[in-house]
C-alpha cells in the first residue's frame, strides 16, 4: 500500500487558530497523540529533546493531544500549554484537542491508521504516545506505537534518515 500523504490536512492549533500539516512543509515531522494524566506522559521529556537535537535541522515533534484513552487529557487548550510548558519546557507545537480513533476521528488519524507498524499492523491508535513519522514531502514514513519511547535507537535513525541535508 502506498503511504498516504497527510500534508493537505486542516488541523487547528492548540490556541484554536487555523492549521494544516503543510504548514509544516519541508520539515520531517514526529507526529504524537499526547496526554498529560497517562502513565506514558513523561515521554514529553524524550520528545521535547528530539525537539532541541533536531529541530534546527528540519525537524518538529507535533503533539497532538487526545482524551480517548482513560480520559488522560481532560483539560482545556490552556491547560494543556501551561502543562506541557511547566511540567515539561515544552517548545514543540501543540495541535487542537481531537479524537483518533472511532465515529469522531479526526480526518489526520483517518489517514495515519491505515499505516503499519514495523509487525505490519495497520489499525486504530493502541494508546497515548503513539507516534508517525511523516518525511518532508508530508507522506508517512514509519509508525512506532507508545512503548517505543522518543530516545529509542530505531526512532532516533529513522528521523536522522528522514532530516533534509
Amino acid at each position: 500500500m502506498t503511504a498516504p500523504n497527510i500534508a493537505p490536512v486542516s488541523i487547528a492549533r492548540l490556541d484554536g487558530t487555523p492549521g494544516s500539516i503543510a504548514d509544516f512543509s519541508g520539515k520531517a515531522i514526529l507526529l504524537v497523540n499526547v496526554a498529560s494524566k497517562c502513565g506514558l506522559t513523561p515521554q514529553y521529556e524524550g520528545l521535547e529533546q528530539l525537539q532541541r537535537t533536531y529541530g534546527d535541522r528540519g525537524f518538529t515533534v507535533l503533539g497532538v493531544p487526545c482524551n480517548q484513552f482513560l480520559g488522560q487529557e481532560p483539560g482545556s487548550p490552556e491547560e494543556i500549554a501551561a502543562f506541557c510548558s511547566a511540567t515539561y519546557g515544552v517548545t514543540f507545537p501543540l495541535t487542537e484537542k481531537i479524537e483518533v480513533n472511532g465515529e469522531d476521528r479526526h480526518p489526520l488519524y483517518a489517514a495515519l491508521t491505515t499505516v503499519a507498524d514495523a509487525e505490519g499492523e495497520a489499525g486504530d491508535i493502541q494508546w497515548n504516545f503513539e507516534k508517525f513519522l511523516i518525511a518532508a514531502d508530508g507522506t508517512v514514513a514509519g509508525r512506532f506505537r507508545p512503548g517505543v519511547v522518543p530516545e529509542a535507537p530505531e526512532l532516533v535513525a529513522a528521523i536522522e534518515a528522514l532530516l533534509p541535508a
